[in-house]
Formats: structure tokens, sequence, C-alpha cells
């Protein structure tokens, strides 16, 4: 391995899977000026690599890393109607995202007087949630204050010494694993992206995502600050307990950032430093706060076992890329892969597609960022996911439904 180079390891679980693209919506309080936009973009894209980058395959290794592109502009869209921002959202997700050609972030603006509103959508490759977040309100901050971003060189997970101590699998997922590995070498085969491409194409036309926007407002979200102080339980607890009850679900599986954890990371840099684990609450008809707590000390105990909380992120790495690639086309399309099938099913929940996800991306103050939304990614595996940002106190959930195909 070339050592100049930042190669795919945990982030190829987004290289050839669908929907992997999430998006953040935000209305900024100053005057639009076309210019001084662009100019925004063009500095934002020079603080960080992978926004310079495509992803490409080395040809006598056949590994992927991000290849930095000389003039690659990130693409940006003036729209008219900011009411129709989640069709246009739409209508970029159903054309599928071809990461070899296209910039792993587009940009849609949507001018309005003294204010205008802004729609970045990135692809899982450039960043997690919390990376995008950041990206808004670098963008926001040169905008509006001139603020140049640090230049921030990424260096992404590359194994697991990039992990905490004890991070590693249990024997008996390593022995799943490796099993896994020999039945796909025996198969002797490999996904073309080509070939993924067409099948992501297709799979999104035909499994449709319903998105809808709740907003908490300032004394409601006041309320539960209050209650979940009281009770010593997080927000996080709360939308737990939250999502359980109105989704009649006992399993939530949660995004963690384990950017402080990582030996990799950065300051401000682009990449994937986030985690996602299962709390799995068996309910006995409590209210939401006896479910929070029962939550919350399952979340407690994951967080100090790094073996829990580290777990997806050890099974990539175990896991052959190629194998990784042929997971979501054996399960969900007709790529023919016992191998690939087996993980999708019984490991990446691509069999059920009845899990539910939660993504808080946290709170932030700004006199510059009025109100913002956070578009969750839809994962395959998922029936609903929730996206949840706080923004001056405004709290607003972005759930991604699945809707059956008929």
């Amino acid at each position: 391995m070339k050592p100049d180079r930042n190669y795919v390891f945990t982030e190829r679980a987004h290289f050839m899977c669908p929907n992997m693209h999430f998006g953040i919506m935000a209305k900024i309080e100053s005057n639009y000026d076309e210019e001084r936009l662009i100019q925004s973009i063009d500095t934002l894209q020079k603080a960080h690599p992978f926004l310079q980058s495509l992803i490409a395959e080395e040809t006598d290794t056949g590994r992927i890393y991000y290849q930095i592109q000389d003039y690659l502009n990130i693409p940006v869209m003036v729209k008219e109607e900011v009411a129709l921002w989640q069709q246009d959202y739409e209508e970029i997700s159903v054309r599928g995202w071809n990461v070899k050609k296209e910039c792993l972030l587009k940009v849609a603006v949507y001018p309005k007087g003294s204010e205008f509103q802004i729609l970045f959508i990135a692809h899982h490759l450039l960043c997690d949630g919390r990376g995008l977040l950041q990206l808004v309100e670098e963008f926001t901050e040169h905008y509006a204050n001139g603020l140049i971003p640090q230049f921030a060189p990424e260096h992404v997970i590359q194994g697991l010494n990039d992990l905490p101590p004890n991070s590693d699998l249990p024997f008996i997922s390593k022995l799943i694993i490796a099993d896994a590995n020999r039945r796909w070498k025996k198969e002797g085969q490999q996904v073309m992206y080509e070939e993924y491409s067409a099948f992501e194409r297709a799979y999104i036309q035909k499994h449709k995502i319903k998105r809808e926007i709740l907003t908490v407002c300032n004394r409601e979200l006041e309320e539960i600050l209050v209650l979940c102080k009281q009770q010593n339980i997080t927000v996080n607890d709360w939308l737990i307990a939250k999502m359980m009850l109105e989704e009649n679900t006992n399993k939530v599986l949660i995004a963690a950032d384990i950017r402080n954890q990582t030996k990799c990371y950065k300051q401000g840099a682009m990449g994937n430093y986030s985690t996602a684990f299962s709390v799995s609450v068996k309910k006995n008809g409590e209210d939401v706060i006896t479910l929070a707590k029962r939550a919350a000390s399952q979340v407690i105990n994951i967080c100090q076992h790094p073996q829990k909380e580290m777990l997806v992120l050890a099974c990539y790495i175990h896991m052959l890329p190629e194998l990784i690639d042929a997971v979501a086309i054996s399960t969900l399309g007709d790529f023919a892969s016992k191998a690939g099938t087996f993980v999708g099913r019984n490991m990446f929940g691509y069999g059920s597609q009845n899990g539910y996800s939660i993504t808080n991306l946290g709170k932030v103050q700004s006199n510059i960022i009025a109100e913002a939304v956070f578009i969750p990614p839809a994962s395959p595996a998922n029936k609903k996911t929730w996206g949840v940002l706080t923004v001056n106190n405004h709290m607003k959930i972005c759930t991604s439904n699945l809707i059956a195909e008929r």
C-alpha cells in the first residue's frame, strides 16, 4: 500500500450500497450573493482533500482509494422554489451516485431576498453526519464572516490499530467472518462497479423513501431537557425510548461519534469517525422515562466495552472488501453469491429490512444559521430512520421511511 493514499476500509460498506447519501438543509440569515456563495464553496473544497477526490481503483491490487483530481468542481444548483427542496433531494437520489465520476458533495441553493436556504447532500464516503454538519458551519462562517476553514488532512480508519484497545471481534464472530471469507474466495467472482450502478438505480426506483419533518419547539424542548436532567438520562436516551414506543419495536440502532477515541482523526477532517450499535430493551408497558432509563443503562454498558461499541467497524475490517461489495447486490438484487447473501441477511439486516435507527447530530447555536434539518441516509436495512438536529433550541426530527414495494 502506498503510504500517501487514503484507502477505503471501514467506509467500504458505503461503496456498493444504495441510499448511502444524506443531507442538511439550512436557512441562512444573510443576503444572497451568488459570487460570494461560489467563493465560499471553493474555499471549502480547498480545505478538504476528500472534496477534491473521486474514488479510484488500483489496477494492480484492486484496492480503492480517494484520488485527488486537479479539476473537480462541487456541483451547485440554484433553485427557485424552496418548498420543493424535498422533491429536488429525491430527484438527486433516484439518479444514483457514481462515486468514480461524481464529486462526493452536491449543493442546491434557494435564494430569497435577505436570506436563503442551502442544501448540502453528501455521499457517506465523504463523511459521517457530524462531518457534514461541520461543512455547513464552515460554509456559513466563511460566507457571512470571511472565516477561512483550516486545512484538514484526512486519515481515515485503516485498521484495528486506529480503534481503542480491546476493539477486536470475539472469537466466534471471527470464525463466522473467516468462514464467509473462505466461501467468497471459493466462489471466485467479483462485483463490477458498472454492474452495481445499474442495480443501484433500479433499486432506488423501486424502493421509495417517504420523508417527514417534525419540529420540537423551544418550550417543548426545554421541558424535555429539564425532565431528562431530573431523571439523569440524556436526550438520546429519551429519543431511543420515544422511537421504541412510537414504532412498537424493542430494538433501535444508534450512531455514536468516536472522534475522540480514534488514533487517526485529525481535527476538522472529513471521513467516517463513527460507529453504530443496537440498544435492545423488552417493553413491558413502561412510560417513556422508565424505558429511557433502561436504554441508558445499556448504552453506558456498551460504551464501556470497546468490543461491543466498535463491533460493526471490526466486522468491516476483518471482512474481505470484495465480499462487502457483494452484500447489497446479492441480497437485494440478482447477483448470485451465497456468501454475500449470508452476510447480507445475517449480519447487515438486508433480509428483513425491518430495522429502526436514530442519528442525532446534537445541538448548534448560531446567529447565521436560523434553522436546519438533517436528512438521514435510508439504509436498505432500515424500515425507518430518524435524523435529529437541534439549532437555536429548535429540534427537528426528519424521518426516512422505506415504503414497501408492491
